[in-house]
């Protein structure tokens, strides 16, 4: 798979809303993570490590951090969502809160900065 922006254009537009949604919060937070892959998915990527990614799958659109550590920082802002060690789970019409988001890629940012 390709870039983000690729993926993105092959989505219907609900899904690629949503998607785009999730990828915009990321973007204000770590305004310098880039386009790449991560694990073969269109991800944003932060000093060469997989930040995020956000696709749509058959009944879903998943949240991948790369990280459990990460989602288990969002999970008290994710009751009634669908969460699995390194993934959320959500309907394009039941979007993730933002704060969750935030909380989800700041943890995710920590394992990557230096310290």
């Amino acid at each position: 798979m390709g870039t983000v922006d690729d993926y993105l254009a092959g989505l219907d537009p609900d899904d690629r809303t949503a998607v785009e949604r999730v990828y915009a919060i990321a973007r204000d937070l770590v305004p310098d993570a880039r386009q790449g892959t991560g694990y073969g998915m269109p991800a944003l990527v932060h000093r060469d490590k997989p930040l995020l990614s956000v696709m749509r799958a058959k009944g879903h659109i998943g949240v991948y951090p790369f990280s459990p550590a990460a989602v288990s920082a969002a999970a008290p802002m994710l009751d009634g969502f669908d969460l699995a060690k390194g993934t959320i789970r959500f309907q394009p019409d039941a979007p993730l809160p933002d704060d969750a988001i935030r909380a989800m890629v700041t943890a995710r940012l920590d394992e990557i900065e230096p310290h």
